[in-house]
């Protein structure tokens, strides 16, 4: 049965979208068959999973979510062989008034997925930049959570609302929900900003921040201009690199010893290998 990771964080601008999409299609390369589910309106993964805005899209997470459409029907396959796609549309937007309708609605996405998650090893979810109710359907349906975190001023403003978050999914929703992990991105090694704030983020998370760190790189920005994730654009840039050891480290790894629960409290570490 496929393990379903959401990539989170209400803080818009984080490389979220570019982590979902670039991790998932890192998965791919790696004959590790992969769905990745956009539950973002603004629809950003799936244009930058390769699916163009002209692309004929019948059914969406959307028919999905609200419709009842079964999750098969709304499948579309990339241009890696082992990457498929169920898109997003800007109709989701009113999803969230529409499922408050609706009965048991934190748990429409993860009965919707049960009928296809064996026929993947990894089910990717891009969760949308809130914490309403397509990140709680997401989170509620997710195995983990995987937090990416920029490595700029402000870098865990809003973390404790998203752990918080967490923790109440935990109780109530998703007793099994763990973190996947906490995610370096746009690291800059000439900033000092940059090293202070990921000495920071592996203080308060310890074990819990992954060993691989997603570079600033040009190529990895402008990858979704061209609808392609950056392996397929630019296969030997840092970011392709990047996201490429991330999945490594998340097939081989998995969740990490002595890691934080949900509240953020860190564990003892040891970064030397950082």
């Amino acid at each position: 049965m496929g393990r379903v990771i959401a990539i989170a964080n209400q803080k818009g601008g984080v490389g979220k979208t570019t982590t979902a999409v670039n991790l998932a299609a890192s998965l791919a390369v790696a004959e590790c068959p992969t769905l990745l589910i956009d539950m973002d309106p603004q629809a950003n993964a799936s244009n930058g999973a390769g699916l163009p805005d002209d692309v004929e899209r019948e059914k969406t997470v959307y028919d999905v979510l609200i419709n009842g459409v079964p999750p098969q029907q709304a499948v579309l396959a990339s241009e890696l062989d082992y990457l498929s796609i169920i898109p997003s549309h800007i109709d989701l937007v009113g999803a969230e008034i529409e499922l408050t309708e609706q009965d048991k609605r934190e748990y429409i996405l993860r009965n919707a997925i049960e009928s296809i998650r064996q026929e993947y090893q990894y089910v990717i979810i891009d969760c949308p930049p809130s914490l309403g109710l397509l990140t709680l359907n997401s989170l509620t349906a997710a195995d983990s959570v995987l937090v990416p975190v920029q490595c700029e001023y402000y870098a865990l403003e809003g973390l404790g609302k998203l752990l918080n978050t967490i923790n109440i999914v935990r109780q109530h929703l998703n007793k099994n929900l763990a973190i996947e992990g906490v995610l370096l991105t746009m690291y800059d090694s000439r900033l000092r900003l940059a090293k202070q704030v990921a000495e920071e983020v592996q203080k308060y998370f310890g074990d819990k921040v992954f060993e691989t760190i997603i570079s600033r790189n040009v190529r990895l920005s402008e990858s979704p201009s061209f609808g392609q994730p950056v392996v397929l654009y630019d296969a030997l840039s840092i970011g392709s690199q990047n996201y490429i050891d991330l999945a490594e480290e998340i097939r081989g790894n998995g969740k990490k010893p002595g890691s934080p629960d949900a509240t953020g409290s860190p564990a003892p570490a040891n970064h030397s290998s950082e």
